[in-house]
Protein backbone atom coordinates (compact mmCIF):
# COMPACT_ATOMS: atom_id res chain seq x y z
CA UNK A 1 0.00 0.00 0.00
CA UNK A 2 1.35 3.42 -0.91
CA UNK A 3 2.45 5.80 1.81
CA UNK A 4 -0.37 8.27 1.17
CA UNK A 5 -2.92 5.49 1.45
CA UNK A 6 -1.40 4.35 4.74
CA UNK A 7 -1.55 7.91 6.06
CA UNK A 8 -5.20 8.26 4.98
CA UNK A 9 -6.12 5.03 6.77
CA UNK A 10 -4.11 6.01 9.86
CA UNK A 11 -5.79 9.43 10.06
CA UNK A 12 -9.22 7.85 9.65
CA UNK A 13 -8.57 5.28 12.40
CA UNK A 14 -7.06 7.94 14.67
CA UNK A 15 -10.08 10.20 14.20
CA UNK A 16 -12.47 7.34 14.79
CA UNK A 17 -10.62 6.41 17.99
CA UNK A 18 -10.99 10.00 19.24
CA UNK A 19 -14.70 9.94 18.44
CA UNK A 20 -15.19 6.68 20.32
CA UNK A 21 -13.09 7.87 23.28
CA UNK A 22 -15.28 11.02 23.57
CA UNK A 23 -12.79 12.95 25.69
CA UNK A 24 -12.40 15.26 22.69
CA UNK A 25 -15.56 16.55 21.03
CA UNK A 26 -16.26 14.67 17.80
CA UNK A 27 -16.39 17.95 15.83
CA UNK A 28 -12.86 18.82 17.00
CA UNK A 29 -11.67 15.29 16.20
CA UNK A 30 -13.11 15.47 12.67
CA UNK A 31 -11.63 18.92 12.06
CA UNK A 32 -8.20 17.73 13.25
CA UNK A 33 -8.30 14.71 10.97
CA UNK A 34 -9.38 16.88 8.05
CA UNK A 35 -6.58 19.34 8.76
CA UNK A 36 -3.99 16.56 8.66
CA UNK A 37 -5.06 15.08 5.29
CA UNK A 38 -5.21 18.57 3.76
CA UNK A 39 -1.85 19.59 5.26
CA UNK A 40 -0.02 16.55 3.85
CA UNK A 41 -1.69 16.99 0.47
CA UNK A 42 -3.77 13.80 0.34
CA UNK A 43 -6.85 15.92 -0.36
CA UNK A 44 -5.68 18.86 -2.52
CA UNK A 45 -7.32 22.19 -1.89
CA UNK A 46 -8.84 22.24 -5.38
CA UNK A 47 -10.48 18.85 -4.68
CA UNK A 48 -11.68 19.81 -1.22
CA UNK A 49 -15.04 21.17 -2.36
CA UNK A 50 -15.69 18.00 -4.38
CA UNK A 51 -15.59 15.85 -1.24
CA UNK A 52 -17.60 18.10 1.10
CA UNK A 53 -21.27 17.41 0.52
CA UNK A 54 -22.53 20.97 0.74
CA UNK A 55 -26.00 19.72 -0.13
CA UNK A 56 -26.15 18.00 3.26
CA UNK A 57 -24.48 20.92 5.08
CA UNK A 58 -26.84 23.57 3.68
CA UNK A 59 -29.89 21.36 4.06
CA UNK A 60 -29.05 21.00 7.75
CA UNK A 61 -28.36 24.73 8.10
CA UNK A 62 -31.61 25.78 6.44
CA UNK A 63 -33.77 23.41 8.46
CA UNK A 64 -32.03 24.36 11.71
CA UNK A 65 -32.89 28.02 11.03
CA UNK A 66 -36.53 27.12 10.33
CA UNK A 67 -36.84 24.92 13.41
CA UNK A 68 -35.17 27.43 15.76
CA UNK A 69 -37.31 30.27 14.44
CA UNK A 70 -40.53 28.26 14.73
CA UNK A 71 -39.64 27.07 18.22
CA UNK A 72 -40.23 30.54 19.63
CA UNK A 73 -43.91 30.33 18.70
CA UNK A 74 -44.67 27.28 20.85
CA UNK A 75 -45.42 25.16 17.76
CA UNK A 76 -43.49 22.11 18.93
CA UNK A 77 -44.90 22.24 22.44
CA UNK A 78 -48.40 22.41 20.95
CA UNK A 79 -47.88 19.30 18.80
CA UNK A 80 -46.08 17.48 21.61
CA UNK A 81 -48.92 18.00 24.10
CA UNK A 82 -51.46 16.82 21.53
CA UNK A 83 -49.40 13.70 20.87
CA UNK A 84 -48.87 12.94 24.55
CA UNK A 85 -52.60 13.26 25.21
CA UNK A 86 -53.29 10.87 22.34
CA UNK A 87 -50.99 8.35 24.05
CA UNK A 88 -53.16 8.58 27.20
CA UNK A 89 -50.19 8.60 29.56
CA UNK A 90 -48.55 5.44 28.19
CA UNK A 91 -44.79 5.82 27.56
CA UNK A 92 -44.86 2.86 25.17
CA UNK A 93 -47.62 4.48 23.13
CA UNK A 94 -45.61 7.71 22.96
CA UNK A 95 -42.60 5.76 21.68
CA UNK A 96 -44.68 3.90 19.07
CA UNK A 97 -46.53 7.01 17.91
CA UNK A 98 -43.38 9.06 17.44
CA UNK A 99 -41.57 6.13 15.80
CA UNK A 100 -44.35 5.63 13.26
CA UNK A 101 -44.64 9.34 12.52
CA UNK A 102 -40.86 9.57 12.11
CA UNK A 103 -40.73 6.60 9.72
CA UNK A 104 -43.64 7.80 7.57
CA UNK A 105 -42.41 11.39 7.31
CA UNK A 106 -38.82 10.21 6.63
CA UNK A 107 -40.09 8.23 3.64
CA UNK A 108 -41.27 11.41 1.94
CA UNK A 109 -38.86 13.97 3.35
CA UNK A 110 -35.18 13.40 3.95
CA UNK A 111 -34.61 11.90 7.39
CA UNK A 112 -32.46 14.82 8.59
CA UNK A 113 -35.33 17.25 8.04
CA UNK A 114 -37.67 14.86 9.83
CA UNK A 115 -35.59 14.54 12.99
CA UNK A 116 -34.95 18.29 13.09
CA UNK A 117 -38.72 18.84 13.17
CA UNK A 118 -39.64 16.01 15.57
CA UNK A 119 -36.80 15.91 18.11
CA UNK A 120 -37.83 19.13 19.94
CA UNK A 121 -41.35 17.74 20.31
CA UNK A 122 -40.07 14.42 21.63
CA UNK A 123 -37.84 16.11 24.21
CA UNK A 124 -40.75 18.25 25.40
CA UNK A 125 -43.00 15.19 25.82
CA UNK A 126 -40.29 13.38 27.80
CA UNK A 127 -39.92 16.37 30.12
CA UNK A 128 -43.66 16.71 30.66
CA UNK A 129 -44.06 12.99 31.39
CA UNK A 130 -40.85 12.90 33.48
CA UNK A 131 -39.40 10.10 31.34
CA UNK A 132 -35.86 9.19 30.32
CA UNK A 133 -35.64 10.64 26.78
CA UNK A 134 -32.83 8.37 25.55
CA UNK A 135 -35.02 5.38 24.52
CA UNK A 136 -37.28 7.76 22.57
CA UNK A 137 -34.38 9.53 20.85
CA UNK A 138 -32.64 6.29 19.90
CA UNK A 139 -35.87 4.84 18.54
CA UNK A 140 -36.45 8.03 16.57
CA UNK A 141 -33.02 7.68 14.95
CA UNK A 142 -33.61 4.07 13.95
CA UNK A 143 -37.10 4.87 12.65
CA UNK A 144 -35.84 7.74 10.50
CA UNK A 145 -33.26 5.52 8.81
CA UNK A 146 -35.71 2.67 8.25
CA UNK A 147 -38.40 4.99 6.91
CA UNK A 148 -35.94 6.87 4.72
CA UNK A 149 -34.91 3.63 3.00
CA UNK A 150 -38.44 2.99 1.73
CA UNK A 151 -38.57 5.56 -1.07
CA UNK A 152 -36.42 7.15 -3.75
CA UNK A 153 -36.36 10.53 -1.97
CA UNK A 154 -36.04 9.32 1.62
CA UNK A 155 -32.25 8.94 1.79
CA UNK A 156 -29.40 10.34 -0.37
CA UNK A 157 -28.04 6.88 -1.40
CA UNK A 158 -31.42 6.05 -2.92
CA UNK A 159 -31.38 9.26 -4.97
CA UNK A 160 -27.87 8.46 -6.21
CA UNK A 161 -28.75 4.87 -7.09
CA UNK A 162 -31.96 5.84 -8.86
CA UNK A 163 -30.17 8.47 -10.92
CA UNK A 164 -27.42 6.09 -12.04
CA UNK A 165 -29.54 2.99 -12.59
CA UNK A 166 -32.64 4.71 -13.99
CA UNK A 167 -34.94 3.42 -11.25
CA UNK A 168 -38.33 5.00 -10.60
CA UNK A 169 -40.10 6.20 -7.46
CA UNK A 170 -42.65 3.39 -7.81
CA UNK A 171 -39.95 0.74 -8.09
CA UNK A 172 -38.54 1.80 -4.72
CA UNK A 173 -42.01 1.63 -3.18
CA UNK A 174 -42.59 -1.85 -4.63
CA UNK A 175 -39.24 -3.41 -3.75
CA UNK A 176 -38.15 -1.62 -0.57
CA UNK A 177 -41.47 -0.35 0.84
CA UNK A 178 -42.73 -3.78 2.08
CA UNK A 179 -39.29 -4.58 3.52
CA UNK A 180 -39.26 -1.40 5.56
CA UNK A 181 -42.79 -2.06 6.85
CA UNK A 182 -41.64 -5.44 8.17
CA UNK A 183 -38.40 -3.98 9.51
CA UNK A 184 -40.34 -1.22 11.25
CA UNK A 185 -42.57 -3.76 13.01
CA UNK A 186 -39.49 -5.73 14.10
CA UNK A 187 -37.77 -2.53 15.25
CA UNK A 188 -40.71 -1.57 17.48
CA UNK A 189 -40.71 -5.07 18.98
CA UNK A 190 -36.97 -4.83 19.64
CA UNK A 191 -37.33 -1.43 21.28
CA UNK A 192 -40.09 -2.79 23.50
CA UNK A 193 -37.92 -5.72 24.57
CA UNK A 194 -34.86 -3.51 25.18
CA UNK A 195 -36.51 -0.48 26.78
CA UNK A 196 -40.02 -1.59 27.71
CA UNK A 197 -39.21 -2.55 31.28
CA UNK A 198 -37.65 0.84 32.02
CA UNK A 199 -40.74 2.63 30.71
CA UNK A 200 -43.36 0.69 32.63
CA UNK A 201 -45.50 2.76 34.95
CA UNK A 202 -48.00 1.67 37.55
CA UNK A 203 -51.72 2.35 37.26
CA UNK A 204 -51.37 5.12 39.82
CA UNK A 205 -48.44 6.69 37.91
CA UNK A 206 -50.36 6.50 34.64
CA UNK A 207 -53.37 8.18 36.23
CA UNK A 208 -51.06 10.90 37.53
CA UNK A 209 -49.57 11.32 34.04
CA UNK A 210 -53.04 11.58 32.52
CA UNK A 211 -54.02 14.20 35.09
CA UNK A 212 -50.81 16.10 34.37
CA UNK A 213 -51.42 15.98 30.62
CA UNK A 214 -55.07 16.92 30.96
CA UNK A 215 -53.97 19.90 33.01
CA UNK A 216 -51.92 21.13 30.06
CA UNK A 217 -53.64 23.34 27.53
CA UNK A 218 -51.98 22.94 24.14
CA UNK A 219 -53.48 26.24 23.01
CA UNK A 220 -51.79 28.00 25.93
CA UNK A 221 -48.45 26.60 24.69
CA UNK A 222 -48.72 28.94 21.69
CA UNK A 223 -46.88 31.98 23.01
CA UNK A 224 -46.82 33.89 19.72
CA UNK A 225 -49.88 33.29 17.54
CA UNK A 226 -48.56 35.37 14.64
CA UNK A 227 -45.22 33.52 14.57
CA UNK A 228 -47.09 30.22 14.99
CA UNK A 229 -49.20 30.87 11.88
CA UNK A 230 -46.19 32.05 9.87
CA UNK A 231 -44.12 29.03 10.94
CA UNK A 232 -46.85 26.56 10.01
CA UNK A 233 -47.31 28.25 6.64
CA UNK A 234 -43.60 28.24 5.80
CA UNK A 235 -43.05 24.66 7.00
CA UNK A 236 -46.02 23.50 4.90
CA UNK A 237 -44.60 25.39 1.92
CA UNK A 238 -41.16 23.80 2.43
CA UNK A 239 -42.68 20.31 2.72
CA UNK A 240 -44.62 20.91 -0.50
CA UNK A 241 -41.43 22.04 -2.25
CA UNK A 242 -39.63 18.91 -1.08
CA UNK A 243 -42.27 16.83 -2.86
CA UNK A 244 -42.02 18.75 -6.14
CA UNK A 245 -38.47 20.14 -5.99
CA UNK A 246 -37.32 18.21 -9.05
CA UNK A 247 -40.36 19.34 -11.09
CA UNK A 248 -40.57 22.95 -10.00
CA UNK A 249 -39.62 24.16 -13.48
CA UNK A 250 -42.59 22.37 -15.05
CA UNK A 251 -44.95 23.93 -12.51
CA UNK A 252 -43.59 27.47 -12.83
CA UNK A 253 -43.46 27.25 -16.62
CA UNK A 254 -47.28 27.08 -16.68
CA UNK A 255 -47.60 30.61 -15.27
CA UNK A 256 -44.14 31.94 -16.19
CA UNK A 257 -43.33 30.78 -19.74
CA UNK A 258 -39.77 32.10 -19.56
CA UNK A 259 -38.89 29.57 -16.81
CA UNK A 260 -37.02 26.51 -18.07
CA UNK A 261 -39.30 23.45 -17.61
CA UNK A 262 -36.24 21.32 -16.89
CA UNK A 263 -35.28 23.47 -13.89
CA UNK A 264 -35.25 21.81 -10.51
CA UNK A 265 -34.33 22.70 -6.95
CA UNK A 266 -32.01 20.71 -4.71
CA UNK A 267 -33.35 19.88 -1.22
CA UNK A 268 -30.70 22.20 0.25
CA UNK A 269 -32.02 25.06 -1.88
CA UNK A 270 -35.54 24.37 -0.64
CA UNK A 271 -34.38 24.52 2.99
CA UNK A 272 -32.46 27.76 2.50
CA UNK A 273 -35.38 29.37 0.64
CA UNK A 274 -37.72 28.43 3.46
CA UNK A 275 -35.28 29.74 6.07
CA UNK A 276 -34.92 33.07 4.27
CA UNK A 277 -38.69 33.48 3.90
CA UNK A 278 -39.41 32.70 7.56
CA UNK A 279 -36.65 34.99 8.84
CA UNK A 280 -37.84 37.84 6.62
CA UNK A 281 -41.53 37.34 7.37
CA UNK A 282 -41.21 36.76 11.12
CA UNK A 283 -38.75 39.63 11.75
CA UNK A 284 -36.99 37.46 14.34
CA UNK A 285 -33.50 38.48 15.42
CA UNK A 286 -31.06 36.53 13.20
CA UNK A 287 -28.37 36.77 15.88
CA UNK A 288 -30.55 34.89 18.36
CA UNK A 289 -31.56 32.27 15.76
CA UNK A 290 -28.00 31.68 14.53
CA UNK A 291 -26.74 31.21 18.09
CA UNK A 292 -29.03 28.17 18.42
CA UNK A 293 -27.76 26.42 15.28
CA UNK A 294 -25.95 23.12 15.87
CA UNK A 295 -22.64 24.44 14.56
CA UNK A 296 -20.61 21.53 16.01
CA UNK A 297 -22.69 19.07 13.97
CA UNK A 298 -22.07 21.05 10.77
CA UNK A 299 -18.31 21.23 11.36
CA UNK A 300 -18.29 17.53 12.25
CA UNK A 301 -19.89 16.66 8.92
CA UNK A 302 -17.49 18.93 7.05
CA UNK A 303 -14.45 17.33 8.66
CA UNK A 304 -15.77 13.80 8.21
CA UNK A 305 -16.47 14.39 4.51
CA UNK A 306 -12.85 15.48 4.02
CA UNK A 307 -11.43 12.50 5.93
CA UNK A 308 -13.54 10.06 3.90
CA UNK A 309 -12.53 12.06 0.82
CA UNK A 310 -8.92 11.08 1.60
CA UNK A 311 -9.95 7.41 1.46
CA UNK A 312 -11.61 8.09 -1.88
CA UNK A 313 -8.62 10.03 -3.26
CA UNK A 314 -6.24 7.19 -2.41
CA UNK A 315 -8.58 4.54 -3.83
CA UNK A 316 -9.03 2.74 -0.51
CA UNK A 317 -12.83 2.51 -0.68
CA UNK A 318 -12.87 1.46 -4.33
CA UNK A 319 -10.15 -1.15 -3.75
CA UNK A 320 -11.95 -2.71 -0.79
CA UNK A 321 -15.24 -2.76 -2.68
CA UNK A 322 -13.57 -4.30 -5.75
CA UNK A 323 -11.98 -7.06 -3.66
CA UNK A 324 -15.33 -7.78 -2.05
CA UNK A 325 -17.18 -8.38 -5.31
CA UNK A 326 -14.59 -9.36 -7.93
CA UNK A 327 -14.98 -13.13 -7.47
CA UNK A 328 -18.75 -13.42 -7.08
CA UNK A 329 -20.30 -16.22 -9.09
CA UNK A 330 -24.07 -15.88 -8.77
CA UNK A 331 -26.64 -13.14 -8.34
CA UNK A 332 -27.54 -14.34 -4.85
CA UNK A 333 -23.91 -14.33 -3.76
CA UNK A 334 -23.38 -10.86 -5.22
CA UNK A 335 -26.50 -9.58 -3.44
CA UNK A 336 -25.21 -10.93 -0.13
CA UNK A 337 -21.77 -9.33 -0.49
CA UNK A 338 -23.09 -5.97 -1.71
CA UNK A 339 -25.78 -5.70 0.98
CA UNK A 340 -23.56 -6.63 3.93
CA UNK A 341 -20.49 -4.78 2.76
CA UNK A 342 -22.57 -1.63 2.25
CA UNK A 343 -24.28 -2.06 5.63
CA UNK A 344 -21.13 -2.57 7.70
CA UNK A 345 -19.12 0.04 5.79
CA UNK A 346 -21.96 2.60 6.11
CA UNK A 347 -21.82 2.23 9.88
CA UNK A 348 -18.19 3.35 9.72
CA UNK A 349 -17.98 5.86 6.87
CA UNK A 350 -20.59 8.16 5.39
CA UNK A 351 -22.91 6.28 3.05
CA UNK A 352 -22.78 8.96 0.34
CA UNK A 353 -19.14 8.44 -0.80
CA UNK A 354 -19.53 4.71 -0.19
CA UNK A 355 -22.52 4.58 -2.54
CA UNK A 356 -20.65 6.68 -5.09
CA UNK A 357 -17.78 4.15 -5.03
CA UNK A 358 -20.09 1.11 -5.30
CA UNK A 359 -22.23 2.32 -8.22
CA UNK A 360 -19.58 1.96 -10.98
CA UNK A 361 -18.54 -1.43 -9.63
CA UNK A 362 -22.09 -2.72 -9.91
CA UNK A 363 -22.30 -1.35 -13.44
CA UNK A 364 -19.14 -3.34 -14.26
CA UNK A 365 -20.80 -6.54 -13.05
CA UNK A 366 -23.46 -6.01 -15.71
CA UNK A 367 -21.19 -7.80 -18.20
CA UNK A 368 -21.52 -11.09 -16.31
CA UNK A 369 -24.87 -11.00 -14.51
CA UNK A 370 -28.19 -9.21 -14.05
CA UNK A 371 -27.37 -6.30 -11.74
CA UNK A 372 -30.97 -5.17 -11.17
CA UNK A 373 -31.23 -7.00 -7.80
CA UNK A 374 -27.86 -5.57 -6.75
CA UNK A 375 -29.20 -2.02 -6.78
CA UNK A 376 -31.77 -2.98 -4.16
CA UNK A 377 -29.12 -4.79 -2.10
CA UNK A 378 -26.95 -1.66 -2.19
CA UNK A 379 -29.84 0.60 -1.19
CA UNK A 380 -30.78 -1.74 1.65
CA UNK A 381 -27.28 -1.90 3.09
CA UNK A 382 -26.33 1.75 2.57
CA UNK A 383 -29.50 3.09 4.21
CA UNK A 384 -29.90 0.66 7.12
CA UNK A 385 -26.17 0.50 7.84
CA UNK A 386 -26.41 4.00 9.26
CA UNK A 387 -28.18 2.56 12.31
CA UNK A 388 -25.00 0.81 13.43
CA UNK A 389 -23.10 3.68 15.04
CA UNK A 390 -23.69 7.16 16.39
CA UNK A 391 -22.03 8.67 13.31
CA UNK A 392 -23.35 6.20 10.72
CA UNK A 393 -26.00 8.55 9.34
CA UNK A 394 -26.68 12.27 9.31
CA UNK A 395 -29.85 11.87 11.37
CA UNK A 396 -27.90 10.14 14.14
CA UNK A 397 -25.44 13.03 14.49
CA UNK A 398 -28.19 15.66 14.42
CA UNK A 399 -30.35 14.02 17.11
CA UNK A 400 -27.39 13.33 19.40
CA UNK A 401 -26.20 16.91 18.91
CA UNK A 402 -29.61 18.34 19.87
CA UNK A 403 -29.70 16.04 22.89
CA UNK A 404 -26.28 17.27 24.02
CA UNK A 405 -27.49 20.87 23.95
CA UNK A 406 -30.26 19.80 26.31
CA UNK A 407 -27.81 18.08 28.67
CA UNK A 408 -28.69 14.56 27.51
CA UNK A 409 -25.67 12.36 26.82
CA UNK A 410 -25.84 9.42 24.39
CA UNK A 411 -22.36 7.89 24.30
CA UNK A 412 -20.85 6.24 21.24
CA UNK A 413 -20.56 2.87 22.99
CA UNK A 414 -24.10 2.91 24.41
CA UNK A 415 -25.48 3.65 20.94
CA UNK A 416 -23.23 0.99 19.39
CA UNK A 417 -24.61 -1.74 21.65
CA UNK A 418 -28.16 -1.22 20.44
CA UNK A 419 -27.37 0.13 16.97
CA UNK A 420 -25.36 -2.88 15.78
CA UNK A 421 -28.12 -5.21 16.92
CA UNK A 422 -30.67 -3.18 14.99
CA UNK A 423 -28.37 -3.10 11.95
CA UNK A 424 -27.86 -6.86 11.80
CA UNK A 425 -31.49 -7.77 12.44
CA UNK A 426 -33.06 -5.28 10.00
CA UNK A 427 -30.51 -5.91 7.22
CA UNK A 428 -30.83 -9.69 7.68
CA UNK A 429 -34.62 -9.55 7.41
CA UNK A 430 -34.43 -7.20 4.43
CA UNK A 431 -31.85 -9.33 2.66
CA UNK A 432 -33.91 -12.50 3.09
CA UNK A 433 -36.93 -10.76 1.56
CA UNK A 434 -34.83 -9.49 -1.38
CA UNK A 435 -33.21 -12.90 -1.84
CA UNK A 436 -36.59 -14.65 -1.94
CA UNK A 437 -37.78 -12.17 -4.56
CA UNK A 438 -34.74 -12.13 -6.87
CA UNK A 439 -32.43 -15.06 -6.18
CA UNK A 440 -34.74 -18.03 -5.65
Amino acid sequence: MEAVALIAVAVFLFTYALIIDERIHRAVAAMLGAAIVVFVGIVPWEALLEHVDFGTIFLLLGMMIIVNTARGSGLFEYIAIRTAKLAKGSPIRVLVLFALVTAIVSAFLDNVTTVLLLTPMLLYVARVMNLNPIPFLVTEIFSSNVGGAATLIGDPPNIMIASSAGLTFNEFIIHLGPIMVVDMAILLLMMYVIYGRSMRVSAEEREELVRTLNGLDERAAIVDRSLFNKSVTVIAFVVLLFFVHDRIGEILHVVLPFVDPAMGLEPAEVALIGAAILLFWSRQSPEEIFEKIEWPALFFFGGLFIIVGALVETGIISSIASIMIENVGSTGEAMFIVAWFAAIASAIVDNIPLTAAMIPLIHDLGATMDVYPLWWALALGACLGGNGTAIGASANVVVIGIAEREGIGITFIDFLKVGMLVLFVTVAVGFVMLWLKFAV
